[in-house]
């Protein structure tokens, strides 16, 4: 593992996710929901995984347009951030998921988000990192990056809670 994903992890790790759901404190930065409810929804919507698995190619795309070698080290480097991921994810989101009733779908957006994060990270050499390290940010304020408003990537922005 890279020290720059080590330091990302580390971070988050740190950090008390989910403790600022809710409250509109983005200063327009992301729209900004109101309940579990209605972020479980948007994050389980097609809409949103589509445009998050769109984020995820983009990034895979530049990867193999600038290093056909270190793109092949994709598939080795996922599964080496997988468990870790696993953990941090399961760690982080078991008291509220219990607390608040939330589906698997909920932690299945959220593992996705952190395996690409590292993914960004360990790959900053050849492309840098975007997206998915962008949403380190909310979750680090205590948010949940759940959806985007608005024409990919070209403007809109993300929807928290």
């Amino acid at each position: 593992m890279h020290p720059r994903t080590a330091t990302a992890l580390e971070e988050l790790d740190k950090a008390n996710w989910f403790s600022r759901v809710g409250m509109d404190d983005t200063n327009g930065q992301a729209f900004v929901l109101a309940s579990w409810q209605n972020a479980v929804a948007l994050c389980a919507s097609n809409d949103t995984k589509n445009l998050w698995l769109e984020a995820a190619n983009q990034f895979h795309m530049r990867i193999l347009e600038r290093s056909k070698e270190r793109y092949r080290q994709w598939n080795a480097v996922a599964n080496e951030m997988r468990p870790i991921v696993n953990e941090l994810v399961g760690r982080k989101t078991e008291a509220v998921v219990r607390e608040n009733l939330l589906p698997k779908v909920f932690t299945d957006h959220v593992r996705w988000e952190m395996i690409h994060l590292c993914i960004e990270a360990e790959f900053a050499d050849v492309y840098p990192p975007g997206f998915f390290a962008s949403h380190a940010f909310w979750y680090v304020a205590g948010h949940f990056p759940c959806g985007w408003h608005g024409k990919f990537p070209e403007e809109g922005k993300l929807i928290v809670y």
